[in-house]
């Protein structure tokens, strides 16, 4: 009797986040159809905010199955770089993964302490609700940016490097919409804002992009 190797695909477990995560996506459009419409038309409406109270609704499933998207394809793109070096291993992902999910956790938590101890929170949930649901719109782009980079076309670094430049251009795209809609509370509080930027919006990436060095 003659042994049969069997080839075991090392993308297995990324084919299931992914489909996962089309199928978190369908089932959001069916069980919340208006919230996905409103959502969907993000870059050129903005019923998404103005239509049932949506600022105050950050811990609503709809924001936090989609947030869970964000952090799994956003890690699943980090990865890539790791499978260029030719380390395809499920734990450097989940490590990826849970470094992703606690550099946002505590970014957030210091911007909402940051409202409460200046009394105004609502102006801050307003404005963390508006930047994750831009960047939850972008995790959409994400997945199929991840299928094709995993199933159908390898990418060397210089592309990872070109996508990873798009994807901080539209942060920072997301970033002005933001600043555009409270310009004139900025101008009022101009060195707070100087402030803020400096220490919740450069200095935290920096030292990302020192610890990943």
């Amino acid at each position: 009797m003659q042994d049969i190797y069997r080839t075991i695909d090392p993308f297995d477990w990324i084919t299931f986040i992914l489909i996962g995560c089309i199928i978190i996506v369908t089932v959001l459009k069916v069980v919340y159809p208006k919230r996905f419409d409103d959502f969907i038309k993000l870059p050129i409406s903005n019923n998404y905010f103005l239509t049932k109270g949506k600022f105050e609704e950050l811990k609503h499933p709809f924001s936090v199955l989609f947030f869970l998207i964000q952090i799994l394809m956003l890690s699943l793109f980090i990865f890539l770089f790791f499978v260029e070096k030719g380390e395809i291993s499920a734990k450097v992902y989940i490590k990826i993964t849970m470094a992703s999910f606690a550099f946002i956790l505590v970014k957030t938590s210091i911007e909402k302490l940051i409202g409460s101890i200046f009394s105004i929170e609502t102006i801050i949930n307003r404005y963390i609700f508006t930047k994750l649901s831009y960047r939850n719109f972008i995790s959409l782009f994400l997945i199929a940016l991840n299928f094709i980079f995993y199933f159908a076309m390898k990418p060397n670094m210089e592309v990872l490097v070109m996508f990873t430049g798009i994807i901080i251009v539209l942060n920072l795209l997301i970033l002005f919409i933001n600043y555009k809609n409270y310009r004139s509370l900025i101008f009022s509080n101009f060195f707070y804002f100087l402030l803020y930027i400096c220490a919740l919006e450069i200095s935290p990436y920096l030292i990302l992009y020192r610890v990943i060095v």
